[in-house]
């Protein structure tokens, strides 16, 4: 299963572009989180009905799985705390989203919300222990926006920025992969990184760049391999192996990469 990797669009049609024109050759595309912009002039709303029609697009070309960010949140819970309803809606477009658990090509897939308070992080806690169950030693991804603290992939270049729940999750559950984004300097600051491995979990971020394409990450269960592509140029690890830092730019990409259009691999 070819896996594509994109978070923290930020309403930028230019980067939506590009992911439609791609999303094709992936079996899977995952979003994770932050499709609007909330320091945008255009109102989130039109921004959410925009994105959706983008979506739209997406899912007619590829399984598509779309979480919440923090620039996502449009309404507030009963508990007062704030949550992403035109995400959850998604749900009705046949796109997994916040709360889903689902089997791909037999991996199980979750897909946790944003939380903005203890409330909500409770309940991503209940739905990571409710998933737990249906593992039943299947490799099993995350999809999750922000990072784990006190990992590379959530360095800003002066602090760590990243989940602290998480990190503990993981340490708990053990998930084989977590899709993340939110801290879009990690993979571009020293000591940062778009990948980390906390025990026997890979964590990726690939980061946020303006233009397009956007930073992304290209993963290949197959192949075991995992390939991030950016105007810093490409990186590869293999997964099953140690990290290596600094990790090496490859020379050429891997061969799964060859049916993709030249212009778009980074010199």
């Amino acid at each position: 299963m070819r896996c594509l990797l994109v978070a923290d669009i930020h309403y930028s049609l230019p980067q939506y572009d590009w992911v439609v024109g791609e999303s094709h050759k992936y079996d899977l595309l995952i979003l994770a989180g932050d499709h609007l912009d909330v320091s945008s002039s255009v109102d989130c709303r039109a921004q959410s009905i925009v994105v959706e029609k983008y979506l739209d697009l997406l899912r007619a070309k590829t399984r598509l799985i779309a979480c919440s960010g923090n620039h996502d949140l449009d309404t507030r819970d009963d508990a007062g705390e704030k949550v992403s309803r035109w995400v959850a809606n998604l749900r009705r477009k046949d796109i997994a989203t916040d709360g889903d658990s689902l089997m791909i090509d037999g991996v199980l897939f979750t897909v946790c919300p944003w939380w903005d308070g203890p409330v909500a992080r409770d309940r991503v806690g209940a739905l990571l222990e409710e998933a737990s169950a249906l593992r039943q030693g299947r490799p099993w991804f995350w999809v999750y926006h922000a990072p784990p603290h006190g990992s590379p992939v959530s360095w800003s270049g002066s602090r760590s920025m990243g989940d602290a729940p998480l990190t503990e999750w993981i340490g708990q559950y053990r998930p084989n992969v977590v899709f993340s984004g939110h801290v879009h300097q990690s993979p571009f600051v020293r000591e940062g990184s778009w990948v980390d491995r906390i025990g026997d979990t890979w964590v990726f971020n690939a980061g946020h760049q303006y233009g397009s394409p956007p930073a992304h990450v290209a993963l290949d269960t197959e192949a075991n391999e995992a390939v991030w592509l950016s105007a810093m140029g490409i990186q590869s690890v293999q997964l099953g192996e140690p990290i290596t830092r600094p990790l090496e730019r490859l020379r050429m990409p891997p061969s799964w990469f060859m049916d993709r259009d030249p212009g778009q691999i980074p010199a």
